[in-house]
């Protein structure tokens, strides 16, 4: 993997790091009183995946990890981005994280056709909660991948067996 797809990842992954906490920032403190509350905390849940989908798709391409089944896409790449793949990259997100990717994944497809009626209130404000609990979870896996990523462009040099463990 040449150092310089690494670096671009490395980038992409900050700046793509700063739109979702703006993002999740905007859930801080939302109130969901009424409808028009339920469409704007709709629409920052909804852009939230799609930001994170941005990340993952760029994590692939860096990888070559391609999804060869168009048809089940936005899936695939996300449970893709749940595996360690050996010697290529770590995961770019754990068991917990997932699931809260995947629900707000099922959502964002609901909000995009939703054009036709009303989102649940109630709907809206369980994924609130539930990417409120997560963010945790979802931040330590991006900390770790950026740690990876940091490592494979600046490797800390080999122990050497000789020296004495402490001084």
């Amino acid at each position: 993997m040449s150092r310089g797809r690494i670096a671009l990842l490395l980038a992409y992954l900050e700046e793509q790091w700063k739109v979702l906490e703006r993002i999740y920032a905007g859930l801080q403190g939302l109130g969901i009183e009424d409808e028009k509350d339920t469409v704007y905390a709709g629409y920052l849940l909804h852009n939230f995946y799609t930001a994170f989908e941005d990340l993952m798709r760029e994590v692939a391409r860096t990888f070559e990890n391609t999804v060869d089944d168009t048809t089940r896409y936005h899936r695939e790449l996300l449970k893709r981005m749940k595996l360690n793949v050996a010697g290529i990259r770590p995961a770019l997100v754990s068991e917990a994280s997932f699931r809260i990717l995947d629900e707000l994944r099922a959502f964002r497809h609901v909000f995009r056709h939703a054009y036709g009626y009303e989102l649940e209130k109630e709907k809206v404000e369980h994924l609130v909660k539930k990417l409120k609990e997560g963010i945790d979870s979802v931040r330590k896996d991006v900390d770790a991948f950026r740690a990876f990523l940091e490592e494979e462009l600046n490797p800390s040099p080999p122990e050497s067996t000789n020296a004495p463990k402490y001084q």
